[in-house]
Formats: C-alpha cells, sequence, structure tokens
C-alpha cells in the first residue's frame, strides 16, 4: 500500500545518506538525522522505508533504533515487500522477532512473510511465525 511520503522535500543527497547509516547500521548518526528533522518514515525512490533498508541489510540496531523512533512497520515499499518479508526472506530471526513484537503484521505484503518462508523453505522463519501466531 503506498501512501505519502513524509521526506518528500528532502534532498536526494540527505535521503541517500541517511538511507545509508540505516543499511550500514550507524546508529547514533542515524538517530542524530532523525532527530534533527528526517522523518523517520521517509522513502527512497523505491518507496523503502530505513526500517525495511535495516531489515535487509540485518541491522539488528538500527531496526531496534528506528522502532523506537516510531517507525510504521507496516509500511510497503513498491514490490509490496514489508520489513516484516525482508527478515524472513534474509533468514534473520532476531530482527523477526523484534519486528514481531513491535506489532508487525507478517500478513502484509505482496507476499505474505508464511509465502516467503514457505518457497524458500525457511522451516526456522515458519516456527517463529506459527509461534506468534499461536499467542
Amino acid at each position: 500500500m503506498m501512501t505519502e511520503n513524509p521526506g518528500a522535500g528532502l534532498s536526494e543527497e540527505v535521503i541517500n545518506g541517511t538511507f545509508a547509516l540505516a543499511r550500514e547500521g550507524r546508529v547514533a548518526e542515524l538517530k542524530e538525522m532523525i532527530q534533527a528533522g528526517v522523518p523517520v518514515d521517509t522513502r527512497n525512490a523505491r518507496s523503502d522505508t530505513m526500517l525495511i533498508v535495516a531489515a535487509y541489510a540485518q541491522q539488528a540496531e538500527a531496526v531496534a533504533a528506528l522502532l523506537e523512533l516510531g517507525a510504521d512497520h507496516s509500511v510497503e515499499n513498491t514490490m509490496g515487500q514489508t520489513a516484516v518479508a525482508c527478515a524472513v526472506f534474509r533468514n534473520d530471526e532476531p530482527i523477526l522477532q523484534m519486528l514481531l513484537d513491535a506489532g508487525a503484521d507478517p500478513d502484509l505484503g505482496f507476499r505474505t512473510a508464511h509465502e516467503i518462508a514457505d518457497q524458500f523453505q525457511l522451516t526456522q522463519m515458519t516456527a517463529v511465525l506459527l509461534k506468534h501466531a499461536a499467542r
């Protein structure tokens, strides 16, 4: 689901730089940028958020910081991918658990987290998702 980009007025340089901080796990600098006014749910050209990028890059500390700063874990990029889908695809249990604990819905996206886990035979991800659903 595509929504308005809260960072639409930012320069490409600021957006790219901030996303690089999320991708590289440079948490202190990332927090500084957000506290200085870069909206936590800013989107890049693919409509990724910093949370999606950090989850895909397996940067657990950045994911935790972004969630703490209020990042929306339900955002889908232009390909219908969410941060949860990225965590499952990357087979990253700690990040998946963090997102689920924050209230992320594993059924959002073009392909649900369950479908991704099944497609790539990620049995541990399936187990985490089933345990979460049983709560």
